[in-house]
């Protein structure tokens, strides 16, 4: 029988080891690259990260000398007359240059220290902030990719199951026109390949769609992918205990971090307000040269200069309350920091614990239908044999079949979910990184 031939071709499809021409096959670290080089989310991260480190410069300026020179040429021309001779009209043109250059040194300006540190704990955090949006990518790109490849699952299986539904409904046509079997083994049959024609339909869109998905992040379609080779064994995690996981969570989890730089930032964002209440004090310098020549009914030309240097002094009193205004505001923003700290906390214990489950319950799941696959394989084995021997028939092989099928699908998806838990739970401690991705990718098979 020519279903007797599919199961091979559907546990080859599963496992990826059909035979696809290497030079057509893209495995996942050629897809990461490409991401890196593509994803719009990633370049925005990378500009903000950029930004982000001239906020030292900027702040470091606030604490360092700065000179203004100014200038100044005009021509200069009035005539004047009297009313005691009308007649009399004297007559004035004259030429004036004035250039002046100015530094000031600050000396206490509060501030101005303040808002330098604010700074630098934003530049640090822009480094965690871009390392969020890589480790956001290694999962989207995994994600993406292995939704992809159980999509083409899909489509195989329903391709399979079609074929063989579709021998198993000409094998019912046959016993029915020999007078062997009903038309009741017919229908059902008919029923059946119906049914798959139309999952057959939405499989093939879904991985239009997971396609899809996959070009919004390298920024074209992908070509054929690399599969899960075979001999693939999920190891549990080391350790294999929730609290250690927690305890690195609290700690490492980069959203925690952000977070953290964010309440520093709100706490000293209080100190700079404060600090509006300080004097300020200036070390002024400043030098100026003027010119002038012209007449007045005879030439003459002047000329001056002057240096000066000394401190400049300023003490606030009172600003209408403006500054104890931002004080408060500062206060009440520390406390959103403070509860988004919080949240960031409890968010990374949430996505350790789900993660570290995730990995247990996936490795289970692949011990577990690899078991019901061997159990599926033996049992559709039976019930050949017993429709060769007369005590099966046509429907039941059929079911046999389809539940086959289905455990083949499943095994695929918890070796996915194995996956993509354990990178979570890496990304939930801020371990997650390339060489992670690259071991993955060495599981892959042209």
């Amino acid at each position: 029988m020519r279903s007797q031939l599919l199961l091979p071709l559907l546990v080859l499809a599963v496992t990826g080891t059909v035979a696809v021409r290497e030079s057509s096959a893209e495995d996942l670290v050629q897809i990461y690259r490409e991401a890196q080089q593509n994803d719009p989310s990633l370049a925005a991260a990378r500009s903000v990260w950029a930004a982000t480190q001239e906020r030292v410069p900027q702040a470091r300026a606030g604490l360092l000398p700065s000179v203004s020179a100014a200038g100044s040429v005009n021509a200069n021309e009035g005539r004047f007359k009297t009313y005691t001779d009308p007649t009399a009209v004297s007559g004035n043109v004259f030429a004036a240059s004035n250039f002046s250059i100015s530094a000031a040194q600050p000396l206490f300006r509060a501030q101005n220290v303040v808002a330098f540190s604010q700074a630098q704990r934003l530049v640090e955090q822009a480094d965690y902030t871009l390392a969020a949006a890589q480790q956001d990518l290694i999962i989207r790109v995994t994600v993406t990719y292995f939704d992809v490849l159980l999509a083409e699952v899909n489509v195989t299986l329903v391709e399979t199951q079609k074929a063989a539904v579709s021998e198993q409904l000409a094998q019912a046509k046959r016993n029915f026109e020999v007078g062997v079997a009903t038309i009741t083994d017919t229908n059902e049959a008919q029923a059946r390949y119906d049914s798959i024609v139309a999952q057959e339909i939405i499989a093939r869109n879904d991985l239009d769609n997971r396609r899809t998905l996959l070009r919004t992040i390298i920024g074209r379609m992908p070509r054929e992918l690399k599969k899960l080779g075979p001999g693939f064994e999920p190891t549990l995690p080391e350790p294999n205990v929730l609290d250690p996981w927690i305890e690195r969570a609290l700690v490492d989890n980069l959203s925690v971090k952000i977070a953290g730089y964010n309440y520093d930032v709100a706490t000293l964002e209080i100190d700079r307000n404060r600090a509006a209440h300080l004097p300020t004090v200036d070390l002024v310098a400043g030098a100026s040269h003027s010119l002038a020549s012209g007449s007045s009914g005879g030439e003459a030309n002047s000329q001056g200069r002057s240096t000066q240097i000394g401190l400049a002094f300023n003490f606030p009193i009172y600003q209408g309350g403006f500054v104890n205004s931002r004080v408060r505001e500062a206060i009440a923003l520390q406390d959103t920091a403070r509860q988004n700290l919080e949240a960031a906390r409890r968010g990374a214990v949430a996505n350790a614990q789900v993660g570290f489950s995730g990995v247990n319950s996936a490795a289970a799941s692949v011990t577990a239908f690899e078991q019901a696959l061997r159990s599926a394989q033996t049992a559709l084995e039976s019930n050949r044999l017993g429709l060769e021997v007369g005590v099966r028939t046509n429907l039941d092989v059929l079911n046999v079949t389809q539940a086959l099928f289905v455990v083949q699908r499943d095994l695929a998806q918890s070796y996915f979910n194995y996956l993509i838990s354990l990178l979570r739970l890496k990304a939930s401690v801020g371990a997650l990184t390339e060489q992670d991705l690259e071991d993955i990718n060495r599981r892959l098979r042209g």
